[in-house]
Protein backbone atom coordinates (compact mmCIF):
# COMPACT_ATOMS: atom_id res chain seq x y z
CA UNK A 1 0.00 0.00 0.00
CA UNK A 2 1.32 3.43 -1.30
CA UNK A 3 1.46 6.04 1.77
CA UNK A 4 1.05 9.57 1.10
CA UNK A 5 1.08 12.74 3.11
CA UNK A 6 -0.56 15.20 2.76
CA UNK A 7 -0.44 19.01 3.96
CA UNK A 8 -2.16 21.59 3.98
CA UNK A 9 -4.26 23.75 7.02
CA UNK A 10 -7.57 23.75 5.02
CA UNK A 11 -9.03 21.29 7.12
CA UNK A 12 -12.08 20.01 4.70
CA UNK A 13 -10.31 19.72 2.16
CA UNK A 14 -7.67 17.17 3.31
CA UNK A 15 -10.76 15.46 4.27
CA UNK A 16 -11.74 14.99 0.81
CA UNK A 17 -8.42 14.31 -0.24
CA UNK A 18 -7.80 11.39 2.80
CA UNK A 19 -11.51 9.70 1.79
CA UNK A 20 -10.84 10.04 -2.15
CA UNK A 21 -7.40 8.27 -1.96
CA UNK A 22 -8.02 5.70 0.58
CA UNK A 23 -11.16 4.47 -1.67
CA UNK A 24 -8.60 4.20 -4.46
CA UNK A 25 -5.93 2.31 -1.83
CA UNK A 26 -3.87 4.60 -0.53
CA UNK A 27 -3.26 5.10 3.21
CA UNK A 28 -3.39 8.58 4.12
CA UNK A 29 -1.91 10.64 7.01
CA UNK A 30 -2.92 14.12 7.57
CA UNK A 31 -0.55 17.55 8.80
CA UNK A 32 -2.05 20.55 9.09
CA UNK A 33 0.96 22.76 8.99
CA UNK A 34 4.68 22.52 7.80
CA UNK A 35 5.75 21.78 11.35
CA UNK A 36 3.34 19.01 12.04
CA UNK A 37 4.14 17.65 8.49
CA UNK A 38 7.81 17.63 9.09
CA UNK A 39 7.48 15.79 12.65
CA UNK A 40 5.32 13.38 10.97
CA UNK A 41 7.77 13.04 8.55
CA UNK A 42 10.64 11.87 9.86
CA UNK A 43 13.35 10.33 7.77
CA UNK A 44 10.74 10.27 5.06
CA UNK A 45 10.95 6.31 5.89
CA UNK A 46 7.45 4.50 4.30
CA UNK A 47 6.15 7.52 2.67
CA UNK A 48 5.86 7.32 -1.71
CA UNK A 49 4.64 10.83 -2.13
CA UNK A 50 3.30 14.30 -0.43
CA UNK A 51 0.70 16.34 -1.49
CA UNK A 52 1.81 19.86 0.28
CA UNK A 53 -0.01 23.50 -0.50
CA UNK A 54 2.37 26.33 -0.84
CA UNK A 55 0.43 29.03 1.07
CA UNK A 56 0.34 28.02 4.96
CA UNK A 57 0.12 30.07 7.86
CA UNK A 58 2.85 28.74 9.99
CA UNK A 59 5.75 27.58 7.05
CA UNK A 60 5.88 28.38 3.52
CA UNK A 61 5.24 25.47 2.15
CA UNK A 62 8.25 26.01 -0.52
CA UNK A 63 9.96 25.94 3.35
CA UNK A 64 8.64 22.66 3.88
CA UNK A 65 10.05 21.21 0.42
CA UNK A 66 12.89 21.97 1.02
CA UNK A 67 13.13 20.56 4.45
CA UNK A 68 11.29 17.14 2.98
CA UNK A 69 14.30 16.99 -0.15
CA UNK A 70 16.93 17.37 2.34
CA UNK A 71 15.69 14.58 4.52
CA UNK A 72 14.44 12.21 2.03
CA UNK A 73 15.60 13.53 -1.68
CA UNK A 74 13.61 10.75 -3.31
CA UNK A 75 10.23 11.18 -1.95
CA UNK A 76 8.20 13.05 -4.73
CA UNK A 77 6.11 16.21 -3.56
CA UNK A 78 3.46 17.77 -5.52
CA UNK A 79 3.01 21.26 -4.56
CA UNK A 80 -0.56 22.89 -4.77
CA UNK A 81 -0.68 26.34 -5.78
CA UNK A 82 -3.25 29.09 -5.98
CA UNK A 83 -4.93 29.42 -9.17
CA UNK A 84 -2.67 31.65 -11.42
CA UNK A 85 0.45 31.51 -8.67
CA UNK A 86 2.69 30.24 -11.71
CA UNK A 87 5.66 32.20 -10.26
CA UNK A 88 5.35 30.06 -7.11
CA UNK A 89 5.27 27.21 -8.95
CA UNK A 90 8.24 27.61 -10.85
CA UNK A 91 10.21 27.87 -7.80
CA UNK A 92 8.74 24.70 -6.39
CA UNK A 93 9.86 22.98 -9.36
CA UNK A 94 13.44 24.73 -9.09
CA UNK A 95 13.37 23.37 -5.30
CA UNK A 96 12.76 19.87 -6.24
CA UNK A 97 9.34 19.59 -6.49
CA UNK A 98 7.78 16.70 -8.78
CA UNK A 99 4.78 18.27 -9.92
CA UNK A 100 2.28 20.90 -9.12
CA UNK A 101 -1.61 21.72 -9.48
CA UNK A 102 -3.64 24.78 -9.11
CA UNK A 103 -6.72 25.34 -6.81
CA UNK A 104 -9.36 24.53 -8.41
CA UNK A 105 -8.27 21.27 -9.01
CA UNK A 106 -10.30 18.29 -10.30
CA UNK A 107 -9.60 14.92 -8.06
CA UNK A 108 -9.17 12.99 -10.55
CA UNK A 109 -6.55 14.77 -12.56
CA UNK A 110 -4.78 14.67 -8.62
CA UNK A 111 -4.90 11.56 -8.82
CA UNK A 112 -3.47 10.67 -12.15
CA UNK A 113 -0.21 13.01 -11.36
CA UNK A 114 0.12 11.48 -7.84
CA UNK A 115 0.00 8.13 -9.15
CA UNK A 116 2.92 9.02 -12.50
CA UNK A 117 5.12 10.15 -9.05
CA UNK A 118 4.84 6.90 -7.41
CA UNK A 119 5.36 5.17 -10.58
CA UNK A 120 8.37 7.48 -11.45
CA UNK A 121 9.88 6.99 -8.34
CA UNK A 122 9.54 2.99 -8.09
CA UNK A 123 11.27 3.08 -11.63
CA UNK A 124 13.92 4.94 -10.83
CA UNK A 125 14.70 2.58 -7.77
CA UNK A 126 14.36 -0.25 -9.74
CA UNK A 127 17.17 1.64 -12.09
CA UNK A 128 19.17 2.32 -9.16
CA UNK A 129 19.32 -1.43 -7.54
CA UNK A 130 19.84 -2.46 -11.15
CA UNK A 131 22.90 0.07 -11.47
CA UNK A 132 24.14 -1.16 -7.90
CA UNK A 133 23.80 -4.81 -8.81
CA UNK A 134 25.46 -4.59 -12.40
CA UNK A 135 28.61 -2.48 -10.12
CA UNK A 136 28.49 -4.93 -7.31
CA UNK A 137 28.77 -8.11 -10.27
CA UNK A 138 31.13 -8.49 -13.16
CA UNK A 139 30.37 -10.29 -16.28
CA UNK A 140 31.18 -13.27 -15.05
CA UNK A 141 27.98 -13.91 -13.20
CA UNK A 142 29.70 -15.61 -10.16
CA UNK A 143 31.85 -13.05 -9.58
CA UNK A 144 31.58 -10.97 -7.03
CA UNK A 145 33.91 -7.92 -7.27
CA UNK A 146 35.52 -6.01 -9.62
CA UNK A 147 39.18 -6.62 -8.65
CA UNK A 148 41.26 -7.19 -11.39
CA UNK A 149 42.64 -10.72 -9.88
CA UNK A 150 38.96 -11.84 -9.82
CA UNK A 151 38.39 -10.49 -13.39
CA UNK A 152 41.13 -12.69 -14.69
CA UNK A 153 39.66 -15.70 -12.82
CA UNK A 154 36.39 -15.10 -14.54
CA UNK A 155 38.65 -15.17 -17.67
CA UNK A 156 39.89 -18.36 -17.37
CA UNK A 157 36.93 -20.25 -15.87
CA UNK A 158 35.25 -18.67 -19.36
CA UNK A 159 37.93 -20.52 -21.22
CA UNK A 160 38.78 -23.41 -19.18
CA UNK A 161 33.88 -24.51 -18.84
CA UNK A 162 34.54 -25.66 -22.60
CA UNK A 163 36.71 -28.43 -22.28
CA UNK A 164 36.71 -31.85 -21.04
CA UNK A 165 39.92 -31.10 -19.12
CA UNK A 166 40.82 -31.93 -15.66
CA UNK A 167 40.94 -28.20 -13.67
CA UNK A 168 43.21 -28.05 -10.39
CA UNK A 169 41.65 -25.16 -8.02
CA UNK A 170 43.61 -23.83 -5.32
CA UNK A 171 43.96 -21.21 -2.62
CA UNK A 172 43.13 -20.37 0.79
CA UNK A 173 39.75 -21.72 2.69
CA UNK A 174 37.26 -19.51 2.33
CA UNK A 175 38.52 -18.01 -1.12
CA UNK A 176 35.25 -19.88 -2.73
CA UNK A 177 36.65 -22.77 -4.94
CA UNK A 178 33.47 -24.66 -4.86
CA UNK A 179 31.71 -21.82 -6.40
CA UNK A 180 34.31 -21.73 -9.08
CA UNK A 181 34.08 -25.43 -9.91
CA UNK A 182 30.06 -25.01 -10.22
CA UNK A 183 30.69 -21.93 -12.56
CA UNK A 184 32.76 -24.10 -14.37
CA UNK A 185 30.16 -26.90 -14.60
CA UNK A 186 27.29 -24.43 -15.32
CA UNK A 187 29.25 -22.81 -18.19
CA UNK A 188 30.18 -25.68 -19.90
CA UNK A 189 28.29 -28.10 -22.44
CA UNK A 190 27.53 -30.74 -19.24
CA UNK A 191 25.58 -28.09 -17.43
CA UNK A 192 22.38 -30.17 -17.47
CA UNK A 193 23.91 -33.30 -15.93
CA UNK A 194 24.88 -33.55 -12.06
CA UNK A 195 27.37 -31.20 -10.10
CA UNK A 196 28.62 -33.86 -7.49
CA UNK A 197 30.81 -32.78 -4.36
CA UNK A 198 32.79 -34.27 -1.72
CA UNK A 199 35.12 -33.63 0.73
CA UNK A 200 38.35 -35.64 0.90
CA UNK A 201 39.00 -34.54 4.36
CA UNK A 202 36.04 -35.07 6.22
CA UNK A 203 35.22 -39.02 5.20
CA UNK A 204 37.50 -41.51 6.52
CA UNK A 205 39.89 -42.94 4.13
CA UNK A 206 37.88 -46.57 4.87
CA UNK A 207 34.57 -45.07 3.65
CA UNK A 208 35.87 -42.90 0.61
CA UNK A 209 36.49 -45.32 -1.20
CA UNK A 210 32.74 -46.89 -1.53
CA UNK A 211 31.95 -43.06 -1.47
CA UNK A 212 33.25 -42.29 -4.66
CA UNK A 213 33.30 -45.85 -5.93
CA UNK A 214 30.13 -47.42 -4.29
CA UNK A 215 29.89 -50.54 -3.28
CA UNK A 216 28.03 -54.08 -3.89
CA UNK A 217 25.58 -55.83 -1.50
CA UNK A 218 27.29 -57.89 1.07
CA UNK A 219 30.87 -56.14 0.32
CA UNK A 220 31.13 -55.23 4.00
CA UNK A 221 28.90 -54.87 7.26
CA UNK A 222 25.82 -53.03 6.75
CA UNK A 223 26.08 -53.29 2.97
CA UNK A 224 22.34 -54.24 2.80
CA UNK A 225 21.99 -52.81 -0.70
CA UNK A 226 23.93 -52.12 -4.05
CA UNK A 227 24.93 -48.28 -4.40
CA UNK A 228 26.48 -46.67 -7.23
CA UNK A 229 29.39 -44.24 -5.59
CA UNK A 230 29.78 -40.54 -6.54
CA UNK A 231 31.66 -41.19 -10.27
CA UNK A 232 28.39 -43.26 -11.15
CA UNK A 233 26.38 -40.71 -10.27
CA UNK A 234 28.01 -37.82 -11.57
CA UNK A 235 28.36 -39.53 -14.52
CA UNK A 236 28.25 -37.41 -18.05
CA UNK A 237 28.61 -34.16 -15.33
CA UNK A 238 30.97 -33.38 -13.02
CA UNK A 239 32.70 -34.60 -10.01
CA UNK A 240 34.63 -31.75 -7.26
CA UNK A 241 36.98 -33.92 -5.19
CA UNK A 242 37.50 -30.97 -2.47
CA UNK A 243 40.49 -30.84 -0.19
CA UNK A 244 42.27 -33.57 -2.28
CA UNK A 245 45.70 -32.75 -1.00
CA UNK A 246 44.27 -34.90 2.35
CA UNK A 247 43.26 -38.20 0.36
CA UNK A 248 45.88 -40.70 1.97
CA UNK A 249 48.44 -42.61 -0.65
CA UNK A 250 46.70 -45.76 -1.00
CA UNK A 251 43.52 -43.40 -2.58
CA UNK A 252 45.28 -41.75 -4.77
CA UNK A 253 46.63 -45.14 -6.58
CA UNK A 254 42.45 -46.26 -7.03
CA UNK A 255 41.79 -42.66 -8.05
CA UNK A 256 44.02 -42.20 -10.49
CA UNK A 257 43.77 -45.11 -12.39
CA UNK A 258 39.91 -43.95 -12.52
CA UNK A 259 41.29 -41.26 -13.99
CA UNK A 260 43.17 -43.17 -16.41
CA UNK A 261 41.43 -45.88 -17.37
CA UNK A 262 37.51 -43.74 -16.77
CA UNK A 263 36.56 -47.16 -15.47
CA UNK A 264 35.15 -47.76 -11.57
CA UNK A 265 35.31 -51.35 -9.87
CA UNK A 266 32.42 -50.86 -7.19
CA UNK A 267 33.68 -52.07 -3.65
CA UNK A 268 32.94 -56.16 -3.47
CA UNK A 269 32.38 -55.98 -7.40
CA UNK A 270 33.39 -58.15 -10.13
CA UNK A 271 32.93 -55.80 -12.68
CA UNK A 272 33.72 -52.49 -14.01
CA UNK A 273 31.49 -49.53 -15.16
CA UNK A 274 32.57 -47.04 -17.91
CA UNK A 275 32.37 -43.38 -16.27
CA UNK A 276 32.23 -40.05 -18.37
CA UNK A 277 33.05 -37.53 -16.07
CA UNK A 278 34.75 -34.33 -15.36
CA UNK A 279 36.53 -34.10 -12.32
CA UNK A 280 37.67 -30.93 -11.29
CA UNK A 281 40.26 -30.94 -7.46
CA UNK A 282 41.20 -28.26 -5.24
CA UNK A 283 42.91 -27.44 -1.95
CA UNK A 284 44.35 -25.17 0.20
CA UNK A 285 47.46 -27.13 0.24
CA UNK A 286 51.06 -26.17 -1.76
CA UNK A 287 50.72 -29.76 -3.57
CA UNK A 288 54.39 -29.55 -4.97
CA UNK A 289 55.68 -29.15 -1.56
CA UNK A 290 53.63 -32.29 -0.88
CA UNK A 291 54.69 -34.03 -3.46
CA UNK A 292 58.37 -33.31 -2.72
CA UNK A 293 57.68 -34.52 1.03
CA UNK A 294 56.18 -37.82 -0.57
CA UNK A 295 52.42 -36.89 0.80
CA UNK A 296 50.92 -36.59 -2.73
CA UNK A 297 51.70 -38.93 -5.54
CA UNK A 298 53.53 -36.99 -9.09
CA UNK A 299 51.72 -38.57 -10.85
CA UNK A 300 48.44 -38.01 -9.65
CA UNK A 301 49.73 -34.42 -9.90
CA UNK A 302 50.49 -33.72 -13.34
CA UNK A 303 46.95 -35.79 -13.94
CA UNK A 304 44.88 -33.32 -11.66
CA UNK A 305 46.64 -30.64 -13.13
CA UNK A 306 46.24 -29.79 -16.59
CA UNK A 307 44.76 -26.73 -15.84
CA UNK A 308 45.64 -24.59 -12.75
CA UNK A 309 43.40 -21.71 -11.14
CA UNK A 310 44.78 -20.09 -8.37
CA UNK A 311 42.29 -18.32 -6.23
CA UNK A 312 43.48 -15.17 -4.64
CA UNK A 313 42.84 -14.49 -0.63
CA UNK A 314 40.67 -11.83 0.07
CA UNK A 315 43.71 -9.45 1.29
CA UNK A 316 45.10 -9.28 -2.03
CA UNK A 317 41.82 -7.69 -3.57
CA UNK A 318 40.62 -5.20 -0.85
CA UNK A 319 38.66 -3.33 -3.50
CA UNK A 320 36.25 -6.09 -3.54
CA UNK A 321 35.64 -5.38 -0.11
CA UNK A 322 33.14 -2.92 -0.50
CA UNK A 323 31.24 -4.72 -2.61
CA UNK A 324 31.42 -8.13 -1.17
CA UNK A 325 29.43 -6.39 1.92
CA UNK A 326 27.18 -4.87 -0.05
CA UNK A 327 26.18 -8.28 -1.90
CA UNK A 328 25.86 -10.10 1.79
CA UNK A 329 24.02 -7.30 3.27
CA UNK A 330 21.05 -7.54 0.55
CA UNK A 331 21.40 -11.49 1.14
CA UNK A 332 20.79 -11.47 4.83
CA UNK A 333 18.67 -8.70 5.36
CA UNK A 334 16.51 -10.00 2.55
CA UNK A 335 16.04 -13.40 4.33
CA UNK A 336 15.40 -11.85 7.50
CA UNK A 337 12.61 -9.23 5.76
CA UNK A 338 14.19 -6.56 7.14
CA UNK A 339 15.31 -2.46 5.41
CA UNK A 340 18.59 -3.20 3.95
CA UNK A 341 21.07 -1.58 6.55
CA UNK A 342 24.14 0.43 5.75
CA UNK A 343 27.96 0.48 7.17
CA UNK A 344 29.62 2.98 8.95
CA UNK A 345 32.76 4.37 7.61
CA UNK A 346 34.97 3.66 10.51
CA UNK A 347 33.48 -0.19 10.15
CA UNK A 348 33.89 -0.46 6.72
CA UNK A 349 38.14 0.99 7.22
CA UNK A 350 38.30 -1.83 10.14
CA UNK A 351 36.87 -4.04 7.03
CA UNK A 352 39.08 -3.02 4.12
CA UNK A 353 42.27 -3.71 6.25
CA UNK A 354 41.72 -6.89 7.97
CA UNK A 355 43.92 -9.50 7.19
CA UNK A 356 41.00 -11.92 6.65
CA UNK A 357 42.70 -15.33 7.36
CA UNK A 358 39.03 -16.67 6.34
CA UNK A 359 38.91 -15.07 3.55
CA UNK A 360 35.66 -14.62 1.90
CA UNK A 361 33.50 -17.32 3.83
CA UNK A 362 34.83 -15.60 7.30
CA UNK A 363 33.59 -11.80 5.50
CA UNK A 364 29.97 -13.46 5.16
CA UNK A 365 29.97 -14.77 8.33
CA UNK A 366 30.75 -11.77 10.39
CA UNK A 367 28.47 -10.14 8.01
CA UNK A 368 25.42 -12.39 8.74
CA UNK A 369 26.03 -11.78 12.56
CA UNK A 370 25.72 -8.40 12.65
CA UNK A 371 22.89 -8.50 10.83
CA UNK A 372 21.18 -10.64 12.96
CA UNK A 373 22.68 -8.80 16.14
CA UNK A 374 23.04 -5.01 15.24
CA UNK A 375 18.76 -3.55 16.45
CA UNK A 376 19.80 -0.15 13.92
CA UNK A 377 19.82 1.11 10.72
CA UNK A 378 23.68 0.90 10.50
CA UNK A 379 26.35 -1.14 11.32
CA UNK A 380 29.02 0.34 13.58
CA UNK A 381 32.45 -0.48 15.05
CA UNK A 382 30.36 -2.28 18.52
CA UNK A 383 27.93 -4.32 15.65
CA UNK A 384 31.55 -5.78 14.54
CA UNK A 385 32.84 -8.88 16.76
CA UNK A 386 35.41 -7.77 19.70
CA UNK A 387 38.46 -8.90 17.67
CA UNK A 388 37.72 -6.30 14.94
CA UNK A 389 36.18 -3.68 17.27
CA UNK A 390 39.27 -3.50 19.18
CA UNK A 391 41.61 -2.73 16.23
CA UNK A 392 42.77 0.70 16.12
CA UNK A 393 41.53 2.37 12.78
CA UNK A 394 43.86 3.14 10.08
CA UNK A 395 45.20 6.16 9.04
CA UNK A 396 43.33 8.30 6.58
CA UNK A 397 45.65 8.24 3.62
CA UNK A 398 48.48 11.01 3.19
CA UNK A 399 47.85 14.10 0.99
CA UNK A 400 50.29 13.83 -1.82
CA UNK A 401 49.51 14.96 -5.35
CA UNK A 402 49.49 11.99 -7.66
CA UNK A 403 51.53 12.37 -10.80
CA UNK A 404 48.87 12.90 -13.23
CA UNK A 405 47.22 15.48 -11.23
CA UNK A 406 44.01 15.80 -9.62
CA UNK A 407 40.93 18.21 -9.46
CA UNK A 408 41.33 19.61 -6.20
CA UNK A 409 37.95 21.18 -5.64
CA UNK A 410 36.36 17.89 -6.15
CA UNK A 411 39.23 15.88 -4.37
CA UNK A 412 38.45 18.65 -1.04
CA UNK A 413 35.08 18.03 -0.93
CA UNK A 414 35.58 13.95 -1.16
CA UNK A 415 37.71 14.75 2.33
CA UNK A 416 34.72 17.21 3.32
CA UNK A 417 32.27 14.58 2.93
CA UNK A 418 34.08 11.86 4.73
CA UNK A 419 34.57 13.44 7.91
CA UNK A 420 31.03 15.13 7.79
CA UNK A 421 29.81 11.32 7.19
CA UNK A 422 32.01 10.55 10.44
CA UNK A 423 30.57 13.45 12.38
CA UNK A 424 27.23 12.52 12.04
CA UNK A 425 28.33 8.22 12.73
CA UNK A 426 30.10 9.54 15.79
CA UNK A 427 27.18 11.74 17.26
CA UNK A 428 24.37 9.20 16.31
CA UNK A 429 23.30 11.61 13.58
CA UNK A 430 23.00 15.21 16.09
CA UNK A 431 23.88 17.72 13.45
CA UNK A 432 25.04 20.42 16.37
CA UNK A 433 27.00 17.82 17.98
CA UNK A 434 28.75 16.79 14.94
CA UNK A 435 29.20 20.52 13.57
CA UNK A 436 31.06 21.45 17.04
CA UNK A 437 33.06 18.24 16.26
CA UNK A 438 34.49 19.66 13.41
CA UNK A 439 34.92 23.57 14.60
CA UNK A 440 31.71 24.93 12.36
CA UNK A 441 29.14 26.55 12.91
CA UNK A 442 25.55 24.66 12.48
CA UNK A 443 24.61 26.98 9.54
CA UNK A 444 27.91 25.47 7.60
CA UNK A 445 27.40 22.49 8.71
CA UNK A 446 24.24 22.01 7.68
CA UNK A 447 24.63 23.86 4.14
CA UNK A 448 27.71 20.63 3.70
CA UNK A 449 24.95 18.40 4.56
CA UNK A 450 22.57 19.49 1.94
CA UNK A 451 25.16 20.16 -0.82
CA UNK A 452 26.33 16.61 -0.58
CA UNK A 453 22.97 15.20 -0.10
CA UNK A 454 23.86 13.78 3.37
CA UNK A 455 20.45 12.27 4.96
CA UNK A 456 20.93 8.23 5.69
CA UNK A 457 22.60 9.36 8.68
CA UNK A 458 20.77 12.54 9.51
CA UNK A 459 19.00 11.96 12.34
CA UNK A 460 15.85 14.74 12.47
CA UNK A 461 14.57 14.43 15.81
CA UNK A 462 18.05 15.32 17.14
CA UNK A 463 19.59 18.44 14.97
CA UNK A 464 20.23 20.52 18.00
CA UNK A 465 20.78 19.34 21.61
Amino acid sequence: MHRILIVDDEPNLRQVLEMYFTQKGYEVIQASSGTEALKVFEGGEGFHLVICDIKMPDMDGLKVLGEIKARAEHVPVIMVTAFGSHLGALEALRSGASDYIAKPFELEELAFRARKAIEKLALEKQVYELREEVAARTKFGFIVGKSAAMQKVGQLVEKVASSTATVLLSGESGTGKELVARAIHDLGPRKRASFVSINCAAIPETLLESELFGYERGAFTGAVRNAPGLFLEADKGTLLLDEIGEMSLGMQVKLLRVLQDHRVRPVGATREFEVDVRVIASTNQDLQAAVADKRFREDLYYRINVIHLALPPLRERKEDIPILVQHFLKKFCAAQGIPLKKVSMDAMRILENYAWPGNVRELENIVERAVALEPGGVLRLSSLPGHLASLPLPALPAADLPEEGLDLGRHLDSIARRLILQALERTDGNQTRAAKLLKMSFRSFRYYVQKFKIKDLVNPGRSAD
